[in-house]
């Protein structure tokens, strides 16, 4: 009884151990096969790719790209991210910046050593917080600096006036008291330095007998409203 049991388990071990022989060559044999035929488990890249990148301004994230083969134009286009944002001027730093820009005087014919400085004086219950250019009727006002017209806009105070931003939006010019705007002139227009865009008057509440550009420059804020800004004195720009 007792080899009857014995004879039994070396079986039941001898078929185990041929079980487990022929999965071991069928599953070998199957890899062989899967190999020849070209197949093959993706392999995990040599360099990782890069986390997003998050675009200036807190804007939504971009995934980084790779730097431009040789082949390919360094210059391209890539038109998923946006250049960022000029940082805003303060008050101190803004008169330099202008003075290196070395602005073109707004009315035509003057010349800096006309200029009469007169920002802080006091016009009536305000600060002046301008520059007046006294010329003749007609006289020809140009862009002081490349940029766009922001807005073109009657007052009871400044009479017909012209607000520019320059090329950067950070920083106002503020043209006013004109007789007229030179034709063509529209909201939104690109203007260059030294394009006519009006003529000198002495609308609003200027003296009839006085005409005068009254030129204004402000900081804009980050909202770049064009009525509202920080004002610094044209003359420390122009003289």
């Amino acid at each position: 009884m007792k080899r009857t049991r014995a004879v039994s388990v070396l079986w039941t071990l001898a078929l185990l151990v041929v079980a487990t022989v022929a999965l071991v060559g069928i599953t070998t044999f199957m890899m062989r096969i899967h190999r020849s035929d070209g197949w093959v488990a993706s392999e995990p890249s040599a360099s990782p790719s890069a986390p997003p990148a998050v675009l200036p301004g807190g804007g939504r994230t971009v995934p980084r790209t790779a730097p431009p083969s040789s082949s390919t134009d360094a210059n391209a286009d890539d038109t998923r991210a946006t250049a960022p944002e000029a940082r805003p001027l303060t008050t101190a730093t803004a008169v330099a910046t202008l003075r290196a820009r070395a602005l073109t005087l707004p009315v035509q014919g003057i010349e800096p050593g006309a200029l009469v400085p007169s920002f802080s004086e006091a016009r009536g219950s305000r600060v002046h917080e301008a520059l007046d250019i006294m010329a003749p009727t007609g006289t020809p006002v140009v862009a002081v600096d490349d940029g766009r017209v922001a807005r073109l806009f009657r007052s009871d105070a400044g009479g017909l006036t012209v607000y520019q931003f320059d090329p950067s939006q950070r920083v106002a010019y503020y043209y006013a008291h004109l007789l007229d705007y030179a034709a063509g002139l529209a909201e939104g227009q690109a203007v260059m330095r030294g394009q006519v865009i009006g003529y000198v008057g002495s609308t609003g509440n200027a003296r009839p007998d006085a005409p005068h550009l009254h030129f204004a420059i402000f900081v804009l804020g980050p909202e770049r409203r064009w009525w509202d800004g920080t004002p610094i004195d044209p003359y420390a720009v122009l003289k």
